[in-house]
């Protein structure tokens, strides 16, 4: 449907020498049902997040290589403890549902992968990377002075 101004309809119902006090009160009516209603068009506040890191550790002990993990977020206000359980709320409200009654996740990996933002939205959980990205095990300190940085400059080529 085509939007016009108020001010545009007042010009062409004027054109048209619609009386002066009929005019006005359409105007009027029309500026009124064009107002945005003051309480449904506001939305709380976005809740503050935290990011937590949430990893696949199938051996059960953190080794240096394959390790998987998934990012989500949760309140800020939130225990990051709690984030398996609202993966779980979230996978058991998935599996309830038709969908999940026809394919049921049995993982937390599947959960994340296959259920969608509505099953964790009630428990307050947020999947970020809904496929397991690789994580990279650090000591957390930077060396000095045993790698020298030679700036490049790409854009010169050797003439040869």
């Amino acid at each position: 449907m085509a939007k016009i101004e108020v001010s545009e309809v007042a010009a062409i119902l004027k054109k048209h020498k619609i009386e002066p006090s009929l005019l006005r009160e359409i105007v009027e009516a029309m500026n009124e049902a064009s107002q945005p209603a003051g309480d449904e068009d506001l939305k709380p506040p976005a809740p503050k997040k935290q990011f937590v890191v949430l990893l696949s550790d199938p051996e059960g002990k953190l080794s240096k290589k394959d390790l998987t993990g998934w990012v989500v977020q949760i309140p800020e206000s939130a225990s990051p403890y709690s984030t398996t359980d609202r993966i779980f709320k979230g996978a058991y409200d998935f599996n309830a549902s038709k969908k999940g009654r026809l394919l049921p996740v049995k993982s937390i990996g599947e959960a994340l992968e296959s259920a969608s933002a509505k099953y964790f939205k009630e428990s307050e959980l947020w999947v970020k990377t809904k496929m397991p990205v690789a994580v990279v095990v650090t000591d957390n300190v930077l060396p000095k002075d045993e790698f020298k940085v030679e700036k490049v400059d790409k854009r010169r080529r050797d003439e040869e």
